[in-house]
């Protein structure tokens, strides 16, 4: 049965147009990457290239081609194809993510027949690489949707990750040698992670630790409204925000030593810093400045003084060889080359909104406006979008490529789309502007 299975799929490689094609097909690239095609028996001769987020080193890596059944049954039932690589390797996997999404695109012209027109699409990590796929190849595609990305880029991530675990390891635990950067291993990073997060969470227990730990949530503009299952927080309800917020420096600790160290044996080195950074204006323009004020005010203690103790602090130098690794994989020009829509959810503690505030600001100084746009969807949570705000995304990027005009992408008309693709749910876009991202890093100038 496997040999004829496999002789079965070789004919039809090496003889794409003999047969109509299988409703699903599932193979390995040349530099080892798994992928998998859906194609509809009325195929549009659209294909869609979805991008998948970050998968940590040991965990499961399959081909992904759609970021829900839901949403996949949807497209499919509309006609178009579906592809999508798991990217030879897990993790900080940019160096070879957006080679093997383009193989995957040139398996699929061999395999069916080259396309009409390609769609990149993606979320979290896959957000970015299809943003990537935007600014390096954005002459293969009509038109991508990048959802949930890391849009301010690789350096922008790492050195705003940096942030708030340096304010924890300086205020939080004062003496502490915990190792930041430069993690040899994994052993160590969970270490140094696990000594951080027992800090933060014995200083929920007094009102000055409590006040600290805003700072530190500031720093990475952690939301004030994480988790899409709570109720979000009255505007003033500084307590209710800093508990949220507790929770998610939880996990900011932990992805900013345990992955980091992931992403630091790709890059060979540290490619972060703080050297030069000025907390103080960082803080100016935090989306939760506010709160730490009255925070720092009610526990009578100085913000100033610890903003001077974070300035007094042993700085973090990067290894150059390592910053220009990630530059390379990946940081952004702002110039995307096919039209690109964003979309993010106000409340995401793992890839905070701003960072498309970081986007928006490169595209602007290289000129492409007209190339770029973003919406936003009121809700807690990293990439959790409704089936419908997603096709209404996806929507608007195919009207973008039928007419070489965008439709309106304001949150009236998004939600309109999106109730009438999933009239299920409740849509929840709205009209947003992110406070400006503390640290960006980009090639636009």
């Amino acid at each position: 049965m496997k040999t004829l299975l496999a002789a079965t799929l070789l004919a039809g490689l090496l003889s794409p147009t003999t047969a109509a094609p299988p409703s699903h097909v599932a193979g390995q690239l040349p530099g080892g990457a798994s992928y998998v095609m859906d194609v509809p028996a009325g195929w549009n001769h659209t294909v869609l290239l979805y991008s998948h987020g970050y998968t940590p080193d040991g965990a499961p890596n399959p081909a992904q081609n759609a970021p829900s059944d839901a949403v996949r049954n949807t497209l499919l039932d509309r006609g178009y194809a579906l592809v999508g690589s798991s990217y030879r390797d897990t993790g900080w996997v940019l160096r070879y993510a957006l080679r093997d999404q383009m193989s995957t695109l040139d398996t699929f012209a061999h395999r069916f027949g080259r396309p009409a027109r390609a769609i990149a699409w993606g979320t979290s990590l896959g957000g970015m690489i299809t943003t990537g796929l935007a600014e390096r190849y954005g002459g293969r595609f009509a038109g991508a949707l990048a959802m949930c990305g890391l849009e301010h880029g690789g350096i922008a991530n790492w050195n705003n990750t940096l942030d708030p675990v340096f304010a924890v390891r300086t205020l939080l635990a004062p003496g502490s040698t915990a190792p930041l950067v430069d993690l040899p291993d994994q052993a160590t990073a969970l270490a140094s992670a696990g000594e951080l997060t027992a800090a933060v969470t014995a200083a929920q227990a007094t009102p000055r630790g409590r006040a600290r730990t805003a700072l530190a949530a500031a720093l990475h503009n952690l939301p004030a409204w994480a988790d899409p299952a709570a109720p979000e927080p009255a505007p003033e309800d500084y307590d209710t925000a800093e508990r949220n917020q507790f929770q998610s420096l939880l996990g900011t600790v932990y992805v900013g030593l345990s992955w980091r160290q992931e992403m630091e044996t790709w890059a060979g080195g540290n490619p972060a810093w703080n050297v030069g950074v000025d907390y103080r204006r960082l803080l100016a323009n935090s989306s939760i400045r506010t709160e730490v004020e009255a925070l720092y005010a009610r526990a009578g203690l100085s913000l100033a003084g610890d903003l001077a103790t974070l300035d007094h602090a042993a700085r973090i130098s990067a290894d150059p060889a390592a910053v220009a690794y990630v530059i390379r994989n990946l940081t952004f020009t702002g110039r995307p080359a096919t039209p690109l829509l964003t979309i993010h959810t106000t409340g995401d503690p793992l890839v905070p909104v701003q960072v498309e505030h970081a986007y928006a600001d490169a595209v602007h100084r290289s000129g492409r406006d007209g190339s770029l746009r973003q919406a936003f969807v009121h809700r807690a949570g990293h990439c959790t979008f409704t089936t419908g705000e997603m096709l209404a995304a996806f929507e608007a990027v195919e009207k973008r490529a039928d007419t070489g005009h965008w439709p309106d992408t304001g949150p009236a008309a998004l939600n309109a789309a999106a109730a009438r693709l999933d009239p299920s749910t409740a849509p929840a876009y709205l009209s947003y502007r992110p406070a400006p991202y503390p640290r960006p890093f980009d090639l636009a100038h």
